[in-house]
C-alpha cells in the first residue's frame, strides 16, 4: 500500500460572522487540502490553514513544503511504514506544523481505512461522541452579550469568550455581561490569546473570582514564551490556568508540566505538527494527571474532523473547542464529522468518512 500521489488545492470559504481575537479578525476561512491517494485507491485528506500570529505559516509556505519537500520524501513509500512516514514528514523540514498537520493527517486517513477503522477508533476509541463549545468573538460587552445568548439559544452548554484586546476594566465588563445575560449555568471559558502580562493575569483573575463570575479556566493569559509568567498567574490564582500557544510539541509540554506552569493543556494539530505528535502530548500530560483540550484554528471540517477523532480516543482529552465550521458560511466537504447542536458525531465510516470536497470552494 504505496503512496501513489500527493496533490493540494487551495480553498477559501466565507465566514457568516467575522472572527476576532486578541491577535487577528478573520472574513475568509482559507486554507492548502491535501489529497493522498495510495496504489490500492484508498484516498485521504489533511488540511492546513495559515495562522501567521500563531504558527507562522501562510498558504505559499504551506503549499511549498508539501509538494517541494513531502511529496519527493513520501511518494512511493508505503503507508504500513507509518513510523518511518512519520519521521521523514517531522525531520524533512523544521518548524511548518501546519503543514506537517495536513500531511500527517491524510496519511492517519489512509491507514484507518486500510485497517477498516474510524480513525478514533484506530488511534484508541475512547469516547463515542464529544460536545464542543461555541467562542464569543471579542466586540463590546452588549454585543458579546448578545452573541451569548443566541449561541444558548442555539444549545450550546460551554462558551469560550475572546478577552485580552484592551483594557482589562473592558473585560471584566464584557463577562459580567456575559454572566448576567445568560445566567449561571452556562460554563464559560476565557481565553486572552496572550493578551495580558503576567501581573495584569493575576488582578483580572482575581477581580473576577471575587465578582463570582465563575470562569472554568483561562486559556494562555501571557506570552507563548513567559513560561515564568504563565506559572506566577497559575500559582497566584484559584482558576485553573490553560497553556495553548506555550505548547507547540511534547518537549514544550514537557517543561510547562515539571515546572507546574499550567493547570491544563490545549492542543491542536496545527501545532503539534499532526495527530503523531498530539499523541504524545496528551500521553505525557497523563501520566502527570493533567487533563487536557483539543482545539483548533479556523479550519473546515477536514481539520476538524481529523482533531476530533483523535480528541474522542483519548481518556484525558475532557474539552472540546471545535466550533469553526459552524462559523463558515457553506461546508467544504461531503462525510466527515456530524453537528447535532454543539454534540459531535463521529459517525462509523472509515478513517475521516470524508467522500468529496466542494470543487466550487477551491481557488484557481
Amino acid at each position: 500500500m504505496k503512496i501513489q500521489n500527493i496533490e493540494t488545492f487551495q480553498a477559501a470559504i466565507p465566514l457568516h460572522t467575522p472572527f476576532k481575537t486578541a491577535l487577528r479578525t478573520v472574513t475568509v476561512a482559507e486554507s492548502i487540502v491535501v489529497k493522498i491517494t495510495c496504489d490500492d485507491g484508498i484516498i485521504g485528506w489533511g488540511e492546513a490553514p495559515p495562522t501567521h500570529v500563531i504558527t507562522g505559516d501562510s498558504l505559499a509556505s504551506i503549499d511549498y513544503v508539501i509538494n517541494g519537500i513531502f511529496k519527493p520524501l513520501l511518494v512511493g513509500e508505503s503507508i504500513l511504514c507509518r513510523e518511518r512516514m512519520f519521521e521523514k514528514v517531522n525531520t524533512g523540514v523544521v518548524g511548518n506544523p501546519s503543514a506537517k498537520a495536513a500531511m500527517d493527517m491524510a496519511i492517519y486517513d489512509c491507514i484507518a481505512q486500510h485497517a477498516k477503522m474510524p480513525l478514533t477508533q484506530f488511534l484508541g476509541g475512547y469516547h463515542g461522541k464529544i460536545e464542543t463549545d461555541y467562542t464569543v468573538s471579542v466586540n463590546s460587552p452588549e454585543q458579546m452579550a448578545q452573541d451569548a445568548q443566541q449561541y444558548v439559544n442555539d444549545g450550546f452548554t460551554v462558551l469560550k469568550v475572546k478577552v485580552g484586546k484592551d483594557l482589562i476594566e473592558t473585560d471584566i465588563k464584557r463577562i459580567q455581561a456575559i454572566r448576567e445575560q445568560v445566567g449561571t449555568e452556562t460554563l464559560i471559558r476565557l481565553d486572552a490569546n496572550q493578551g495580558w502580562s503576567a501581573l495584569e493575569a493575576v488582578k483580572a483573575i482575581r477581580k473576577m473570582e471575587d465578582l463570582g463570575l465563575n470562569i472554568e479556566l483561562i486559556e494562555q493569559p501571557v506570552k507563548a514564551n513567559d513560561l515564568k509568567g504563565l506559572k506566577y498567574v497559575t500559582e497566584n490564582t484559584t482558576t485553573p490556568i490553560m497553556a495553548d500557544e506555550s505548547v507547540f510539541s511534547a518537549n514544550d509540554a514537557k517543561i510547562v508540566l515539571e515546572q507546574g506552569a499550567a493547570d491544563l493543556i490545549n492542543i491542536k494539530l496545527m501545532k503539534a505538527g499532526g495527530i503523531h505528535e498530539a499523541l504524545k502530548i496528551a500521553q505525557l500530560a497523563k501520566t502527570y494527571g493533567v487533563d487536557c483540550m483539543v482545539g483548533s484554528m479556523i479550519e473546515t471540517k477536514i481539520g476538524i474532523t481529523a482533531a476530533a477523532h483523535f480528541a474522542a480516543s483519548q481518556p484525558n482529552v475532557t474539552r472540546y473547542d471545535f466550533d469553526a465550521p459552524l462559523m463558515l458560511s457553506a461546508d467544504l466537504v461531503d462525510g466527515g464529522i456530524i453537528y447535532n447542536g454543539n454534540v459531535i458525531d463521529l459517525g462509523d465510516k472509515v478513517g475521516l468518512g470524508i467522500k468529496s470536497v466542494d470543487s466550487q470552494y477551491i481557488v484557481g
